[in-house]
């Protein structure tokens, strides 16, 4: 992906894209895979960088929902555990199973969680990760060596995915730009152009050289997660807020707090919530929280009693006992969830399904939704573009498409391997520049070129927080090699020193964010 090349295609355009997405999120560069892959003319614009928001800041998580079943929420399940096959199978670069172990404290637990668990399964059929099955206390401790020892009597293992959420956004986009779609990062729409009341296209500027274009299409897709309302705003003044915006944080401590490959899922919290503590590149991450928030904001901060509630929560289960200094980073994203019928401010009543909508002038608005769903929400949606535009029927081949990178002889030990067939290009590029920049985790000057050059890497929290995910992992040690990652920068992107230090306090506004001080 090259952001000049894109850029020109925009201006050289002289008729109407048959699809214009806005937004760069899970949602939005799913639609725009969907769209490109059945041979529409497809543009995405995001007004920041892809998966800035919400979708950089998941739990890390492809899963069915464990705790939708204990709500009852069946259909979610089904539709989930089916999607997170899918997702396996399309991406096995980026989407691994992973084992998690349900401690048991009560005699009942083990039996009620197993046969929860075995229905799980069964709901997976032949897309399923593994069988789930019933622990005793000697298992259990073996596998979580870090588990609370005091009244445990057993456990229950089951399996999920995992994944990497802002480098499968990356690949996704490069997918999208593979199937002939055009994709810009840093590019706002400001207004919806009108004929006759309906909408024909949008008002967009370049964030960098505030050039303004006005761009037709024959269907609009409003994709912009926690924003939506926004953007409907645009459409309609008095349209009502749609989205209940909730607030999840995860802390990130180091591997000794866990010292299992296993993940650890603590069934019942204090506020009823079940709490993940997953490992992940060398790392641990343990969340989350579920706090409704009024406004939304691209870099939420995480509240005082978020993180006390995770470290009481987490210490409870655990040996070793993690403290406000263990932090090593900590990060927070709003959900953008679909506000019930009611307009419940609870986010425990406010429904985990998506919704595809449109507006009487023709917009099209995805709501909701989570990560593990992306495909099927962008099927969903371009179904619905399909008619509003009236643009010819195709069908959806997403299903069996492959996620650019896709190679399922991946070593999960190499760092590289969320590149999946880029990991060598990306090693070829300068064997002086495979050396890691830092102790805390593996970023190498050649992964720095190749994002400025191949994946629009375009500022140094691009590098850091979404190219690499060394601001997730470990915020100070980022701080401390950002000079280094902005020179390398600027060479690859031809920058004056001025851009050199202009980024490296902008980087450290932001990080500041991930720090406990």
């Amino acid at each position: 992906m090259n952001r000049s090349t894109n850029l020109s295609k925009l201006k050289k355009r002289n008729k109407p894209w048959d699809v214009l997405i806005i937004g760069g999120g899970a949602s939005g560069i799913g639609a725009a895979i969907d769209a490109a892959s059945r041979g529409y003319k497809t543009l995405l614009l995001e007004k920041y960088d892809f998966a800035k928001g919400t979708s950089s800041r998941s739990t890390k998580l492809v899963h069915g929902g464990v705790r939708y079943l204990q709500n009852g929420d069946i259909s979610l399940v089904i539709e989930a555990l089916r999607e997170r096959g899918i997702m396996r199978k399309n991406a096995p670069h980026l989407v691994q199973d992973l084992s998690f172990v349900i401690p048991s404290y009560d005699w009942w637990n083990s039996p009620f969680y197993g046969i929860g668990l075995k229905v799980y399964d069964m709901m997976a059929g032949k897309l399923g990760l593994g069988p789930s099955t019933l622990l005793d206390r000697e298992e259990t401790l073996a596998l979580i060596p870090n588990v609370k020892e005091e009244g445990l009597r057993g456990g229950v293992i089951y399996h999920d995915g995992q994944f990497d959420d802002a480098r499968m956004a990356i690949s996704m986009a490069q997918t999208a730009e593979n199937h002939g779609a055009t994709l810009l990062n840093y590019c706002s729409v400001d207004g919806l152009l009108k004929t006759d009341e309906m909408i024909r296209g949008v008002r967009a500027t370049d964030v960098f050289s505030e050039e303004e274009f006005d761009i037709e299409a024959k269907v609009v897709i409003n994709a912009t997660g926690v924003f939506s309302d926004q953007i409907m705003q645009l459409d309609q003044p008095e349209a009502k807020p749609r989205i209940r915006p909730s607030q999840g944080i995860h802390l990130v401590l180091d591997a000794s707090f866990l010292k299992s490959k296993h993940a650890i899922m603590v069934p019942q919290t204090t506020d009823g919530r079940v709490l993940f503590a997953v490992p992940w590149n060398d790392y641990v991450v343990v969340g989350t929280t579920d706090t409704a928030v009024k406004n939304a904001d691209f870099e939420p901060k995480p509240l005082k009693e978020e993180i006390d509630f995770i470290l009481e929560n987490a210490s409870a289960y655990m040996t070793k006992k993690p403290k406000r200094k263990d932090v090593l980073s900590v990060f927070s994203g709003l959900r953008p969830l679909a506000a019930s019928e009611d307009n419940s401010e609870s986010t425990k009543e406010v429904s985990r399904h998506h919704k595809v909508i449109v507006s009487t002038s023709g917009l099209v608005s995805i709501l909701g939704g989570k990560w593990t769903t992306y495909r099927k929400i962008a099927e969903d949606t371009i179904n619905t573009a399909i008619a509003v535009g009236g643009l010819p029927e195709r069908k959806c081949n997403t299903e069996l498409l492959p996620i650019h990178g896709f190679d399922y002889a991946s070593n999960w030990d190499d760092p590289m391997h969320v590149y999946g067939t880029d990991a060598e290009k990306i090693r070829e590029l300068s064997d002086q520049g495979n050396v890691s920049l830092s102790e805390a985790f593996y970023i190498s000057p050649n992964m720095i070129e190749w994002a400025c050059h191949e994946e629009m890497a375009l500022t140094v929290e691009d590098m850091l927080a979404r190219r690499s995910r060394a601001l997730f992992l470990n915020a100070q040690a980022c701080l401390d090699i950002a000079p280094e990652v902005a020179k390398l920068m600027a060479k690859h992107l031809k920058k004056k020193s001025d851009w050199v230090k202009e980024q490296c306090q902008a980087f450290e506004s932001v990080a500041q964010n991930y720090l406990i001080r």
